[in-house]
């Protein structure tokens, strides 16, 4: 594998040339740690830690190094880590509120699409689904949609039909990780070296599915709990993988809690089709609970629109 198949061109070098430092060598960061990075560069893979120069000089925690980052670094001139002295200007940015803090926290880094992972399973969640696609959108990638564990449903279609009415426009794929047949859908996206990373709540299959589009066992796999449908953390840490059929694919620890981060301010699901029903209610400050002629509860007895989802409305 060449460095240019982890998705090095003459942008990021140029990126990198603009730096103007001797003695730095360009690499990605294909793995994070809680004492250091693993950093791929043209010589291979290495260990790196930051400067506290570079600790120094970051407004926010999510301005550090993460997974899928191009960086500049001095390399180590014995046994020990080499220094991570820059991280090049990103192209996309997955960052989410952290939990329990009032800071953001970076995901991945200079990904062109997220597969958003949800099961037909008890993780079925459209209003989780929302959040999701918000996140990505934030980030400047390009969201997909992909329903796994097709083979414990029922009614695929119906599920699929509550997606599209939460998530217009958006691509979706129904799979199972399981069945590579199934999985082979999911191969155009990483035509030309792209970058994909899989994001999604423990036990929807993410290292399952990481498996197949490898098509080899790199990470672990558990059982999801039969009564309530849930997984443990088989994935524990961030980590990018080259694929050997080209692309690179970025694999993330579930996330159960997701609150979403933008310039310090918390990005909402676009509502724009209850505001605009909304506009129809016989009365003006309709709370589309109970209130007599509200267009709003209307869609929602013609199954246009989710109760669910008019309720987190409500709450605004």
């Amino acid at each position: 594998m060449t460095f240019a198949a982890l998705g090095w061109n003459e942008a990021w070098q140029a990126k990198f040339a603009a730096l103007g430092a001797d003695g730095l060598v360009p690499g990605r960061v294909v793995g994070e740690h809680r004492t250091h990075f693993r950093v791929a560069t043209p010589n291979g893979e290495v260990s790196a830690e930051i400067t506290g120069r570079l600790r120094n000089d970051a407004t926010l925690r999510s301005d550090l190094p993460g997974v899928g980052d191009f960086i500049a670094m001095r390399p180590s001139l014995g046994d020990g880590p080499g220094s991570i002295e820059a991280v090049l200007p990103r192209v996309a940015a997955l960052v989410r509120k952290a939990a329990g803090e009032s800071r953001p926290q970076l995901i991945a880094a200079n990904v062109d699409t997220i597969f958003i992972v949800t099961g037909l399973d008890g993780d079925f969640n459209t209003q989780r689904i929302e959040r999701y696609v918000a996140l990505v959108q934030s980030g400047a990638s390009c969201p997909v949609i992909v329903v796994n564990k097709v083979d414990l449903s029922k009614d695929v279609a119906g599920a699929i039909a509550q997606i599209e009415a939460v998530a217009p426009g958006i691509a979706i794929h129904a799979i199972s990780a399981r069945d590579g047949a199934s999985v082979g859908v999911l191969e155009g996206y990483f035509t030309g070296g792209q970058t994909i990373a899989l994001i999604g709540s423990s036990g929807v299959g993410k290292s399952t599915l990481t498996n197949a589009l490898l098509g080899r066992e790199a990470q672990a796999t558990q059982e999801v709990r039969s009564h309530d449908s849930r997984g443990r953390h088989t994935t524990t840490h961030r980590q990018l993988f080259q694929r050997a059929g080209g692309g690179t694919l970025i694999d993330t620890p579930g996330m159960r809690g997701l609150e979403l981060w933008t310039d310090e301010q918390v990005v909402k699901p676009d509502y724009g089709d209850i505001e605009a029903l909304a506009l129809a209610c016989k009365f003006r400050n309709c709370a589309h609970r109970t209130e007599p002629g509200c267009a709003v509860q209307a869609a929602v007895a013609r199954g246009e629109l989710e109760a669910e989802r008019v309720a987190a409305f409500g709450r605004g």
